[in-house]
């Protein structure tokens, strides 16, 4: 599965000059708890999580933004995002397609997709997992009669 079936599409984001009572206001009323900061090409060039909000001084996201940004491409598998949040101990990453920021993938986009449920159209037996199950555990009726039940991860 790719990423940009999981991510977050509508980003919240904020300029380099955005005061920090600003980003603070955004993170506060879109319940979120980190913002991508762009340059005026809308490039993405940091990242003010709460942690900057609350750790760092400054007047504006410029000034209290970590600069380095790990992000990943549209293209990539949601396991290797997976591995990254990890790895890195990161809670999001910014999805490109090129130059472009075309959405967010979160831990929490990733935790809803493993809460995903598949059911058997035969039996209506419900399987929680990120994989179509080889065979339903209650009829043993084929993989083809699964569908997921649909919970929109990202969006």
């Amino acid at each position: 599965m790719k990423v940009s079936e999981v991510m977050t599409r509508r980003v919240i984001r904020a300029d380099v000059d955005t005061p920090v009572a600003n980003v603070a206001r955004l993170l506060a009323e879109n319940h979120i708890s980190a913002v991508p900061i762009t340059n005026e090409n809308g490039a993405v060039v940091g990242l003010v999580s709460e942690y900057d909000l609350l750790a760092k001084k400054g007047a504006v996201a410029g000034e209290i933004m970590t600069p380095e940004v790990v992000s990943v491409s549209d293209e990539t598998d949601v396991e290797a995002v997976q591995h990254l949040l990890i790895e890195r101990r990161i809670k999001r990453v910014p999805v490109m397609s090129g130059e472009e920021m075309v959405g967010i993938v979160s831990r929490s986009d990733i935790v809803r997709l493993i809460a995903q449920e598949w059911i058997c159209e035969t039996c209506g037996e419900a399987v929680r997992g990120d994989k179509l199950p080889e065979q339903c555990p209650k009829c043993a009726g084929p993989q083809s009669r699964f569908v997921r039940l649909e919970q929109s991860p990202g969006h």
